[in-house]
């Protein structure tokens, strides 16, 4: 592979000039990171608009020629350029980052190539919400012109709106169509009393299921009967359950198959929707809730349906936990992030199945294409439960778990009080509350409302949350005490025991330092401690190592 980047680095190198997709950079040490972002959209959307695999930006190479190779010494150091495609993706639409980043040595000079890939199709790459684009080399947000060019591309075949071959009205199912008719009419209440009246041609059509009186893989997937099944091969439209104990142990399952339409509420009465408790807050009695809301299953259900990249002949799998529910469908999460569909509040560009989405929303399968999402999470802040997280690290699947359980009451009571605050606080809120890491722009936004407090990583609910949550005694246990206070403990140690050892005093304090601080910003602190506490004439050491005896300073024993 270095072999083969080699030569691909010699050849971009011989090019008369820069292109539009390929950038040259000395960056021998440090360079702006938000540049490269911009960068990053600008030769995605250049190689794009070029037809090219992929843009390149190169470091360690002068931009005039002839072009002669100097070296990088960027992010030479630990952790180097490891987390750099991380932090690329938080700042662009559809997470997207580069292909690859590979260093190159050359003669004892390291080469850094920057492997861009070209902006989807249809979808300009953004960075920070802004495309960019290069006029020779010049970088400048992409011209209007250029960005009305790539929305306009043909998107990618849609497979759910192509004729499913040798399929014909008898591969239907009978109780699916009429189930359909049902959904049509609550969608479409204003044809409700004409329905019935429609023969199923007529019905399928409005309801934009087939084409031109042609059965598409759309009505396979929604309507068709199970042994039609075959007619979609080597596509697999299938749902399977499983039901997990605390151990991982699989305790039961069943699979689903044709017609999809009717497969939903057979899995949803399959789960073991339980009865929890908590206080609220608001009155003595505790509230007792279902741990999930069915709007919400069967809007995760009909996502992976819409969703689904059926042509990876793969099976739909809801998994189900005693605390949470597990929804997973084969297929990149298109819209790019669940903060970008949440924030925007609009449809997405693109969709993978347009035609089996639309045809879902007229069968009121799913709400007007984009929006479910963002329901979702309102219903779970409303029932005062974590939200749904989705998992997209692993690529071609999505999954989405569906908490089923309070993970902190205390959290739980902030939700109830707090109505004031955004479904964006929210969201990150509960990120910390789940352990998980967030943006600096979401800590600052945190910081600035005075909702957190804490040194990253280590953040936690401030005072001002706290008192609305009756977390002030977890807030004291989180938040260091007032120095004055350990130092008090230290000088009755000493009263008490005339000297102590870094390692005594260490006993002493460790148990009662902030949470907020790891074990090494703890040792931190009560090193830095004591140092102060010689400083101001309160204790001396006594010898020179780390073995060193800490006492009271003769004018310390005698205060009382």
């Amino acid at each position: 592979m270095s072999g083969d980047m080699d030569v691909q680095l010699r050849e971009i190198m011989r090019l008369p000039a820069e292109t539009e997709w390929i950038e040259f950079k000395e960056a021998k040490n440090n360079y702006d990171f938000d540049k490269i972002g911009k960068y990053f959209s600008a030769l995605s959307n250049e190689a794009n608009l070029n037809e090219k695999p992929a843009g390149w930006l190169i470091f360690g190479v002068t931009d005039k020629l002839p072009r002669e190779i100097i070296g990088s010494n960027y992010r030479l150091t630990p952790p180097g350029l490891d987390r750099l495609k991380e932090e690329i993706a938080r700042h662009t639409n559809h997470e997207m980052t580069f292909a690859g980043i590979h260093e190159l040595m050359i003669d004892g000079k390291r080469v850094i190539m920057f492997e861009t890939p070209p902006a989807a199709r249809g979808i300009p790459t953004t960075w920070k919400s802004v495309a960019y684009g290069r006029i020779h080399e010049s970088l400048g947000p992409l011209g209007l012109h250029e960005i009305e060019v790539i929305r306009r591309q043909a998107p990618l075949d849609d497979w759910s709106a192509k004729v499913c071959v040798g399929a014909t009205l008898a591969d239907l199912d009978p109780e699916a169509i009429a189930f359909a008719r049902e959904k049509y009419k609550e969608k479409h209440q204003v044809f409700a009393s004409e329905v019935d009246e429609w023969d199923d041609v007529s019905f399928l059509a409005r309801a934009h299921v087939c084409r031109q009186g042609r059965i598409t893989n759309a009505a396979i997937v929604l309507l068709g009967k199970s042994e039609a099944a075959h007619l979609l091969s080597p596509a697999i439209a299938h749902i399977t359950w499983v039901l997990r104990d605390k151990d991982e142990v699989e305790i039961d399952y069943a699979h689903f198959g044709l017609p999809l339409i009717l497969a939903v509420d057979k899995i949803f009465s399959k789960i073991r929707n339980l009865t929890v408790r908590h206080i609220s807050g608001e009155t003595l009695f505790p509230l007792e809730v279902t741990q999930y809301d069915p709007w919400v299953v069967r809007e995760a259900l009909h996502n992976c349906i819409a969703h689904q990249d059926y042509q990876q002949s793969a099976r739909i799998t809801v998994t189900e936990r005693p605390d949470s529910l597990v929804f997973t469908n084969r297929g990149d999460f298109i819209p790019g992030t669940v903060q970008s569909v949440i924030e925007r509040d609009v449809p997405p560009d693109q969709y993978r199945n347009p035609f089996l989405a639309g045809a879902m929303v007229e069968l009121k399968m799913i709400d007007t294409i984009g929006s479910g999402i963002k329901r979702m999470f309102r219903i779970q802040r409303d029932r005062n439960f974590p939200m749904p997280d989705y998992d997209l690290g692993e690529a071609g699947v999505v999954k989405v778990t569906i908490p089923g359980r309070v993970i902190d009451e205390r959290y739980t009571r902030m939700l109830i009080k707090r109505k004031d605050l955004t479904l964006m606080d929210v969201i990150t809120l509960d990120k910390i509350q789940k352990g998980y890491s967030i943006t600096p722009e979401e800590r600052t936004i945190l910081r600035t409302k005075k909702l957190i407090e804490g040194r990253h990583p280590n953040l936690y609910v401030s005072e001002s949350v706290a008192a609305e949550t009756d977390t002030r005694a977890d807030y004291i246990r989180k938040r260091s005490f007032d120095r004055a206070h350990f130092k008090s403990l230290v000088v009755a140690y000493l009263k008490a025991y005339h000297e102590a050892n870094r390692a005594e005093i260490e006993d002493l304090l460790l148990d009662k330092v902030s949470d907020a601080l790891n074990e090494e910003q703890k040792h931190h602190f009560i090193r830095d401690l004591l140092q102060e506490m010689r400083k101001d004439g309160t204790i001396m050491p006594i010898g020179r190592t780390k073995a060193a005896k800490w006492v009271l300073v003769p004018d310390q024993v005698h205060d009382a």
